[in-house]
Order: C-alpha cells, then structure tokens, then sequence
C-alpha cells in the first residue's frame, strides 16, 4: 500500500497545472478488421528524448475483436475528496473496455510505465451477470471507485433494457454494480462527469448499439432517433433530477466537459450534427435558481462541396458536416478545443465568458474533401478525432479514428492511424509541430489518449483554485 498521496494527485486545477510536464502518452490501437488483436502503444512525447514522438513499446491483448474506444485511470485527484476519498490509492491502473466485445482489461504500468502489463481481465459475462449492461464506454476514477458508462443494456443486440453507469472497485477491479438507483427517463447514454463538492453529475446520449455497432443509420438520422438530451443526476442519492432536450434536430450529443474549477457550476456539451443544416455545435449548460439550463453557444456551418468528392452517405447532401466528435477543456477553464471530425479542422475557442466562445485559433488535417496534409508532408487520414491537452495547457495532442464502421461509412478505404500534436500560444492559436507525427502499425488505428501523470479528460478536483 502507498503510504503518502500519490504525487500525481492534485487538490486544484492550478496546482496540476504547475505539475511537471507529460513524457508518456498511452494510446489505443484498435484493429478494425479484427484480424489482430487491439493493443495499447506507449509514446514517447519528451521533447529531450532522442525516441520522441515514437511508439517505445506495444502491449498486445490475448483476444481479437475488442475495439478499443475509451478508457482511464483507477485512480485520480479526486480520491483527495474530504468526504469519501482514498488519498493513499496510486494512479497506476488503466481501465480499458472493448466497446464490442464488453471485455475489460485492467493494465499495470508500475514499475515501469514504459512497458506496461496485463494485470487482469473481466470477462463480459461476468459484467453481463453483475449488471446486465453491455458495451461499456467511459472510465471516469471516482473518490471511491472506477465508474464505467455503458452504450447497451441486456440481450445479444444491447436492447434489453437501457445502458447506463455501474462502479468497479478500484483495488480489486470487482464489479459491483449498477450506479443509478433511479434513473427517471435515461434510456439512452454516451458520456458523463461530474462536479463532485457540487454534488451532481451530467450525462449524455448517442445511440443504442444497433444505431451505431454496423455504422450510422441514415434512416434514423434523419428521423431524429439518435440522442439529443442531456441529463442531470443527483451524485450522492444516484437519482435522475432533470432532463433539458436540445430539439429532436441536434443529433447525437456526445462529450460533456464541466468546468475543472469545482467553484463553477457550468460546462460544455458538443453536439454532432443539425439534421436540419448539418451544422456542428457547442453548448453551454449552467446552474440557477437551482435548475440547469443549456444553450446553443456556438455553430460550426457545413462545407459544401461537389458531390463526386463526396461519400456515398454524404453525397445527397452537397455538403460536409463539420461532424463534432470530441471536445476537450484546458485546466485554467480558458480553452475549449473541438474536433471536426468531418471537414478535418480543430478549433479552439476562448470561453472566458462560458456563454459567448470566441474562435481563438484553428488548424486543419486530413478532412473528408480537404485531405489536409500534415506540415511533415505526410498523409493525415479521416480527421481530428480524440483529443488530450497538457497539464499546462501548452500541448494539445489528437488521433484521427472515430469508429471502425463510421471510419469506412464516411472515409472509404484504409487511411491508417495517427497521432499528431499542437503547441499553444500564450494568448490563444494554434502551430502544428512538424516533428511530432506518430504512425501506427498497418492495420491499426488509434483512438484515445491518456497521458502519463493525469490529463484534462482524466481528473477531478475537490478544492476551488486560489
């Protein structure tokens, strides 16, 4: 057992921002055809180090067929919690689920992170048995546990009730059970997170597994079937309190980021597409009066384009969406950065002022219709997809795989994965760095990132900064 906080664990936002900088980011590579099994790479990101910017060591799994998605740490700040945290846990696990196969692997990367290991399998029977949801999603490290969200409920296709949230022990990694004692009108899920001394958490929605598993469905995008609500809990009692639909025509609300400063009751939610103008978009929630609100705070238009340049799925349309997929929040609560999956540009906005984003700062690779080269001059595929910020907010990092089936759906042809990086200016704006293009192995894409020591997608925070 550790006998002192794990150095890695911060009380505020401000004070892991000052901690010292990332060497190591840990990134899934997910075997699209299935033909090999996925694996987890280690990349070197020290600027001093003669291997940086290359994958130092690949950890394959024993099993094909997993596609890896998402995934976290067993631990973070948030076990400094005064109430209910476990100070003396490690960050040295990652919880990673297969997104198909309902498998979850938890990995060592004591005692050297450079070369991680196996140190456990949950097979899906027994998340199956224990909570009767399938296709777990997000790995959020609470005060008191590891909470996994979940894309599907019971049965072969996922339908068997609706997805949600259930918590695994984050010493043993047992599975204990659904989180939701009562979960009101959720019947569909994506991501969430949380302000914990505020007490209340905010989930969002996708689709069910039949809407998503084989590619997107254009008969229930254009429908509206897809998820387009956001949901508010109350944390401690696990009770569903609220529900704010956006309109059955903002499809897909996907990641939700609250602000990092537990002082702030607000946070950003990204909305894949309009159905009604294919436009992207960012929203911004808050608390008042002891009700949430939410409102559109920024739209990201469509590209047109010819139609011969276009995929099969897009080509009736004329147009590209900008296909919001991931959006990620820098520690100090400025920067919010937005990967438009489709028309491949990330975009980075100043939220200062929560309900009024201004544009600070924008680049562009790969892209359905651009093709955007990287300033290597080598080939970027698909586009900007999951992204990670530093610490100290000065880098930002992102692959380019969304999914194996809306891969092949919306970028016909193997285009192969990669992982690029961006240094920040002081005031805003971003610069490619011509250094940094990591290529994975053929065959492979890559999806998330975790980066050594904690990130702005991994942590939360108990005390308000100073």
């Amino acid at each position: 057992m550790n006998l002192r906080p794990d150095p890695t664990f911060h009380p505020s936002p401000r004070m892991a921002m000052a901690a010292p900088p990332e060497t190591l980011a840990y990134t899934l590579m997910l075997s699209p055809d299935f033909s090999q099994p996925d694996a987890l790479a280690v990349v070197d990101v020290d600027p001093s180090s003669g291997t940086c910017g290359q994958i130092v060591h690949m950890l394959a799994m024993p099993n094909k067929g997993d596609e890896f998605h998402h995934f976290g740490w067993n631990a973070c700040s948030s076990a400094l919690s005064p109430l209910t945290g476990h100070a003396f846990l490690q960050r040295r696990y990652l919880i990673i689920p297969g997104i198909r196969s309902s498998r979850i692997y938890v990995i060592d990367t004591q005692p050297d992170p450079r070369k991680p290991t196996i140190h456990k399998i949950i097979e899906p029977e027994e998340l199956f048995a224990r909570t009767g949801y399938s296709r777990p999603h997000t790995v959020h490290c609470g005060p008191e546990g590891v909470y996994v969200s979940t894309l599907g409920g019971g049965g072969a296709d996922g339908t068997d009730g609706p997805p949600g949230i259930f918590i695994m022990d984050c010493e043993t990694f047992e599975i204990r059970g659904r989180w939701e004692m009562d979960r009101g009108p959720q019947d569909k899920h994506y991501d969430f997170w949380w302000n914990l001394p505020r007490d209340y958490m905010v989930s969002s929605e996708w689709g069910l597994p039949p809407q998503y598993e084989n590619g997107v469905v254009p008969e229930d995008l254009l429908a509206n079937r897809y998820g387009h609500s956001l949901h508010f809990w109350d944390l401690r009692a696990r009770r569903h309190v609220q529900t704010i639909d956006l309109g059955a025509n903002h499809q897909m609300a996907l990641e939700v980021r609250p602000a990092h400063d537990p002082a702030k009751e607000y946070g950003f939610l990204g909305v894949v597409v309009d159905t009604n103008n294919l436009e992207g978009s960012i929203w911004t929630w808050w608390r008042e009066g002891g009700k949430f609100h939410c409102e559109k705070t920024a739209a990201i238009p469509a590209e047109p384009a010819d139609k011969d340049a276009l995929p099969p799925l897009l080509q009736g349309f004329g147009a590209v969406p900008p296909l919001v997929t991931d959006i990620d929040l820098s520690l100090d609560d400025r920067f919010l950065y937005v990967a438009c999956w489709g028309t491949g540009e990330l975009r980075q906005y100043d939220v200062s002022e929560p309900r009024r984003p201004t544009l600070a700062g924008s680049v562009h690779l790969g892209g359905v219709v651009r093709n955007t080269a990287h300033p290597s001059g080598k080939a970027f595929g698909y586009g900007p997809q999951m992204l990670e910020i530093s610490r100290d907010g000065k880098r930002v990092y992102w692959t380019n795989s969304l999914y194996s089936t809306w891969d092949d759906q919306f970028y016909p042809g193997e285009r192969g994965g990669a992982m690029v990086k961006a240094d920040v200016g002081p005031d805003g704006g971003l610069t490619l760095d011509p250094a940094f293009h990591v290529e994975f192995p053929k065959g492979y894409r890559a999806h998330q990132i975790r980066l050594e020591g904690g990130d702005c997608s991994t942590d939360s925070f108990c005390y308000p900064n100073v």
